[in-house]
């Protein structure tokens, strides 16, 4: 054989085998139609079990493997949530399975820490049962100041990002850094001025909260019942008996449009018709207007306030029991023309 032919049968050798490679590291070696699709490799995961997660979603599971082995993926498997997008060769699977993409991780609005887990859990790897067993540890609340009852004051509503891996203890340590790092010196000064503890200020938000979304007149309720509290009259707070009523149902997922003359004789710390002072914790996770609103409340002597009938969405108030009576009863006599019983 001359030196031509042996060249030229190098030459096509060397052809195929860049065409094997070119095949393995740049072609599509993707098995689905979405534009992308992110992937979770649970904490302690193998290089079989991250083949069976992705088997589904590759085209040539043993083009995955050859570039995967050449790289060192097998022994370096990490967990998280990982981007796959459509197209990808398996040079470039391989890359992204090193790549850790963050969770923005957003919640509002949840009226009890075991909502709040269900839906953290549906975000990030630690269960619910976990999450709660985490923030309730007695060594972590004594620690922070707060009980059972009142740790979801430590959660504020906001959009976070984090790993979807993240450890419950790592993300419950994140919560109370920013819970920290909200209450500034001057917010605490603002606290310790109206005779509140931060987590009482938040108790207070939440009622605040669940009576108006309107931001113009919650500093106006604020108020009202920071005067309630001084005179150590009860807050009667019709949310508040909302919430006692659901807890005892054991269902949040109920409406209760109007509380009813019996509801407020039901038996509750959280009932403040019964009760004098504030209830044991938050009854639902107000929003950062909230509680500032509270930090602000406007001085002025309204005791009382009811939904306005004129106004729909805000309320009148009133400082003498009188002119309440005349404001509460117009607005029954509308939820009655409504047909509202509940």
């Amino acid at each position: 054989m001359n030196r031509n032919k042996i060249i030229k049968i190098l030459g096509i050798i060397f052809l195929f085998f860049v065409a094997i490679i070119y095949i393995k590291f740049f072609t599509s070696d993707t098995n689905f139609e979405k534009d992308e699709i992110y992937v979770q490799i649970p904490t302690g995961s193998n290089y079989d079990d991250v083949e069976k997660i992705l088997s589904p979603l590759i085209k040539n599971m043993s083009d995955f493997e050859f570039i995967a082995k050449r790289r060192s993926y097998p022994e370096n498997v990490k967990a998280g949530r990982f981007l796959i997008k459509k197209g990808m060769s398996a040079f470039q699977l391989v890359a992204s399975m090193r790549r850790n993409v963050p969770v923005k991780l957003a919640f509002n609005n949840q009226e009890r820490l075991e909502n709040l887990c269900d839906l953290l859990s549906s975000q990030i790897e630690p269960d619910t049962t976990k999450l709660l067993a985490t923030f309730r540890d007695s060594t972590f609340l004594h620690q922070n100041n707060f009980t059972k009852d009142n740790v979801v004051a430590m959660f504020l509503p906001n959009t976070y990002e984090v790993y979807w891996n993240i450890t419950a203890e790592k993300f419950r340590n994140k919560m109370l850094d920013e819970y920290n790092r909200f209450w500034t010196k001057e917010r605490i000064a603002k606290a310790i001025a109206s005779d509140l503890t931060p987590v009482q200020v938040i108790i207070v938000a939440s009622i605040v909260h669940k009576e108006s979304v309107k931001k113009s007149e919650r500093p106006t309720i604020a108020g009202v019942y920071l005067n309630r509290l001084n005179q150590d009259m009860p807050l009667q707070a019709d949310p508040t008996v909302i919430y006692a009523l659901k807890l005892k149902d054991n269902n949040f997922n109920q409406v209760i449009k109007r509380v009813l003359y019996n509801d407020l004789f039901i038996n509750s710390p959280y009932n403040t018709y019964k009760n004098i002072g504030l209830p044991p914790g938050p009854i639902a996770m107000p929003d950062v207007d909230a509680i500032d609103a509270v930090l602000n409340a406007e001085k002025h002597d309204y005791i009382y306030f009811c939904a306005s009938v004129e106004k729909f969405g805000y309320h009148v108030f009133a400082s003498t029991y009188e002119q309440h009576q005349l404001n509460a009863k117009k607005y029954a006599d509308w939820l009655n023309k409504q047909g509202t019983n509940r």
